[in-house]
């Protein structure tokens, strides 16, 4: 892999991290199609996602810091005065939530952890979950009611989005496109959702990361070059997909990308079966 491949992947992954179409897949697909693609288990992909966790720290950052400050207690806290007890109460919970979720996710990565890295060998596994994320797009516009807000969001979304975010492992479920989808299957807001769905990641993010590092001893100085060019890259285009996706949510059109995810799942299936 040379330097414009990675930066060329990093771009995939920014795009597509955040937009409800699949990052792993489109990446499957792509280092499919890019004879002689070789990396050290999935590390460039993790390396990847470190990009767009970068991306999600800058433009959630508000929400990000009032959570951490919320976990400090009132006496260490900077600013006393304005201490709310209604407020921190919210993001405490907010927080309880996120934990809970992660717990899940955490479960399901580590225990199908080597299940999941051989699914990312099937071109024709990750179309097909291509076609999975679509229906599931496609269902959200059909979504009647969903106008749960934060406060509204109880244990049991955490769980369910938690789960479906550890499914969406797999290459061609979108880990964005379908926590959303779900969240709005609880009749959560659109907008809560997928703001709900982005702070879970983070910490998904951060597993995977430390589960999937020991492999930098494998990779020479010139393929760190390489996979951090493709790092940056995906950090600038993620914050770019970030401010997009919710516009798009905000006009509940999600339905274009499933066609998309539809289209280039069926012509890929295609391809590979010709």
């Amino acid at each position: 892999m040379n330097l414009w491949e990675g930066i060329v992947l990093g771009i995939i992954q920014g795009l597509t991290e955040f937009l409800p179409v699949s990052s792993s897949g489109h990446l499957v697909i792509a280092q499919d199609i890019m004879k002689g693609f070789h990396q050290q288990g999935v590390l460039f992909d993790v390396m990847l996602h470190v990009g767009t966790l970068a991306a999600v720290f800058f433009f959630l950052w508000n929400d990000i810091s009032d959570i951490l400050k919320s976990l400090v207690p009132r006496k260490w806290h900077p600013n006393p005065e304005t201490y709310d007890e209604v407020i921190i109460s919210s993001r405490r919970k907010m927080a309880f939530l996120i934990i809970s979720g992660t717990v899940f996710t955490g479960s399901i990565g580590v225990a199908f952890k080597d299940s999941i890295h051989r699914l990312f060998e099937s071109v024709e596994i990750t179309a097909a979950m291509l076609l999975v994320t679509g229906l599931l797009l496609f269902l959200t516009d059909r979504v009647k009611n969903a106008t749960r807000k934060e406060n509204d969001m109880n244990i049991t979304d955490a769980v369910i989005i938690g789960i479906v975010q550890g499914m969406a492992l797999m290459p061609g479920i979108s880990r964005s496109g379908s926590t959303i989808a779900f969240g709005m299957f609880r009749h959560i807001n659109g907008e809560t959702a997928a703001r709900f769905s982005f702070l879970l990641s983070i910490p998904a993010i951060i597993g995977a990361t430390i589960l999937e590092f020991h492999y930098v001893e494998s990779v020479s100085s010139r393929e760190m070059i390489v996979y951090a060019a493709g790092m940056i890259a995906a950090a600038v285009t993620g914050f770019l997909a970030l401010k997009l996706l919710f516009f798009i949510i905000k006009k509940r059109e999600l339905r274009i990308f499933a066609y998309y995810c539809w289209f280039l799942g069926i012509v890929t299936l295609i391809i590979k079966t010709v």
